[in-house]
């Protein structure tokens, strides 16, 4: 299990394999911000790493309620880390909200460090405490280390000329200053941060930094209770490089705009703000020296049409959503599908159908991706399995969308999105070119006569002499183009759409098995960012002795040629998702076998025991 030794003090400083660390308080306490910190110091210690944010949908939840708690989780070690960590060994709670969302999580016998200043008669009523649970002996799974924070940050900061709101915003940094000196990391990185945010406002940057060393000094100078000592975590052994963390969100940007350059062709990024999927647009639009442009729509369904409309003038048109805006742009992007143009559509795909739980993870779009459109209308559909695997897949989603002439939906999720890991970052000179070639011959052209091989219509630029030409929603006549309702053209155009589509098989690689042998008694196959917890789980369970393989998809539409043949080496397939079933239901309607599923629809991701569980219960009973 990630993670899994609980922290024990036994000398100056212990040193551990892996550590889980949370940090959870009112969304106003500047949790993301300071795991983002702790983060950002733990990958220049050199160790391996995986996040998970988790905050409120609300923008502003009442203060001190539990519908308002915010956390950050980081898992991090000396080895191959793959997941966020199943529970925490280290709890971070700012008030007693974060302690009554977050309690049962943490690790039996781990520690929690609560801020005691925050534990007054207001804030426990607001929690939904009858009584304070620090006094009351009901805490007995973990130990804890109490701490008046309160009091500690406005000590720390009193001669910053701050006032007692403003230097109370400071607490986050006290409490990081601590496990800072936990975990033996240099507070150098978020000092120069913190003096480069806050330039204009030099007495706010000087009193977090106060605040940060006071709870550093804290640590070194107190006093601490049993079981709440220094740790050290070694450097991972990774592969040499340079390294940077980052997010799914930022490294699909990247991807995308590295597979714009590979095709020379001007990034067009059209979208209108949804959550998760709002700050692609934010990454993009810093990055506009690669010849991009980025428009923010008055609706979804402007965006997606905006972005076929650069597609039709010559550049690679790319929107992004979530599934409810997905579902705005379903009958533009059949016209796309139609009128046989490129086009990139990003689904950062959340929990529940309507508004559901926006900040909230889930991989309920797989059927809306294959399949959500009216008549037969296919499109490529690709699915990212972490944050670092985003940029591959933005750059092949590019590939196919403009070899094909063709839609691709790359389906990325909430968790993905946000969270982060060290990303080894690849030699640009190096990316795989497929420049593209637009039509400019004018004999023999008609709009839609197609490619021998890919089935793709020649792409044109609108203008280009002798050139001049008709596209839209209203079926066409097989090759010229025109506007045609004759029905065995229309069974024609319709084998073609498909056949073409199919036909990207070619491109896709051999599936293969990410971990065991190619075949046996049992496979897990999972797809998008049920990737790391499958991938611990089966290496787990494959050092007990169990016979376990791992096969994770990329390309769920179309699949790859010898998936049906990989699959029928196993006795039996098991396919963990976080749905109720949908590439379940599309694997066993592709290659008629009774596959069977684990589901999980909670918001959060599998943790590496559940599957675990799943896979022992499984095998006991087919023995």
């Amino acid at each position: 299990m990630e993670g899994s030794r609980s922290l024990r003090a036994d000398g100056p400083r212990q040193e551990l394999e892996a550590a889980v660390v949370r940090f959870a308080g009112d969304s106003g306490d500047g949790m993301q911000l300071t795991g983002g910190q702790f983060t950002l110091t733990t990958a220049l210690a050199g160790n391996d790493l995986a996040t998970f944010p988790d905050f409120p949908a609300e923008i502003r939840a009442p203060v001190g309620t539990t519908y308002g708690v915010s956390a950050f989780q980081i898992n991090f070690g000396a080895r191959d880390i793959k997941t966020s960590g199943d529970a925490p060994d280290v709890l971070v709670a700012m008030n007693p909200a974060a302690l009554k969302v977050n309690y049962e999580d943490v690790k039996r016998g781990g520690l929690i460090v609560v801020d005691v200043g925050a534990f007054n008669e207001k804030n426990l009523r607001k929690a939904g405490y009858d009584g304070d649970p620090l006094e009351d002996g009901s805490l007995d799974r973990a130990r804890f280390l109490k701490v008046d924070m309160t009091a500690q940050t406005l000590e720390a900061v009193k001669d910053s000329g701050l006032n007692k709101k403003e230097g109370l915003r400071c607490k986050n940094m006290w409490a990081l200053g601590l496990v800072y000196w936990m975990f033996g990391r240099d507070r150098a990185a978020t000092r120069e941060w913190l003096e480069t945010k806050f330039a204009k406002r030099p007495e706010i940057a000087r009193a977090n930094i106060a605040a940060l060393d006071a709870g550093h000094a804290f640590g070194e100078t107190a006093e601490m209770p049993d079981g709440a000592g220094a740790y050290s975590v070694p450097p991972a052994k990774i592969a040499p490089g340079i390294y940077r963390a980052v997010t799914g969100v930022e490294a699909l940007g990247w991807g995308l705009v590295a597979g714009c350059q590979s095709a020379e062709v001007p990034l067009v990024f059209c979208s209108y703000p949804i959550t998760p999927a709002s700050t692609l647009l934010h990454t993009l639009a810093g990055l506009k020296d690669f010849d991009i442009t980025t428009f923010q729509a008055e609706d979804e369904i402007a965006a997606v049409s905006a972005a076929i409309g650069a597609s039709y003038a010559g550049s690679l048109g790319i929107t992004s959503s979530s599934g409810p805006g997905m579902a705005l742009k379903t009958e533009a992007i059949g016209l796309a599908i139609a009128a046989e143009l490129p086009l990139v559509i990003v689904n950062s795909q959340r929990a529940g159908p309507s508004t559901g739980m926006p900040t909230k993870t889930e991989q309920s779009d797989l059927y809306q991706a294959v399949y959500g459109r009216n008549a037969d209308s296919p499109l490529v559909v690709l699915a990212a399995s972490s944050s670092s695997d985003c940029f591959e897949v933005g750059v092949e989603a590019v590939h196919l969308a403009t070899k094909y002439m063709t839609p691709v939906i790359l389906l990325t999720d909430g968790y993905i999105a946000n969270a982060s890991e060290p990303w080894l970052i690849p030699d640009v000179e190096a990316l795989p070119k497929f420049p593209v070639r637009f039509r400019e011959r004018a004999e023999g052209f008609e709009p839609f006569m197609r490619d021998a091989t890919t089935l793709a219509r020649p792409w044109v630029k609108p203008g280009t002499p002798g050139l001049i030409h008709r596209i839209g929603g209203l079926e066409r006549a097989y090759g010229s183009g025109h506007i045609s309702y004759d029905p065995e053209n229309h069974q024609r155009m319709t084998e073609a759409r498909h056949d073409k589509v199919e036909g990207v098989v070619r491109d896709i690689p051999p599936q293969t098995v990410d971990q065991g042998p190619e075949g046996g008694r049992l496979a897990l196959v999972g797809w998008g960012s049920t990737f790391g917890p499958i991938s611990r789980a089966v290496n787990n369970l494959r050092g007990e002795g169990i016979e376990v393989s791992h096969v994770h998809l990329r390309h769920i539409w179309p699949l790859p040629a010898n998936l049906e043949a990989l699959l029928d080496g196993f006795d039996e397939v098991l396919v963990p998702e976080m749905n109720m079933g949908q590439l379940l239901t599309l694997l066993r309607s592709r290659y008629a076998r009774p596959f069977e599923g684990l589901n999980k629809v909670s918001g959060r991701p599998f943790k590496i025991a559940e599957i675990e569980d799943a896979v022992r219960a499984k095998l006991e009973a087919v023995q």
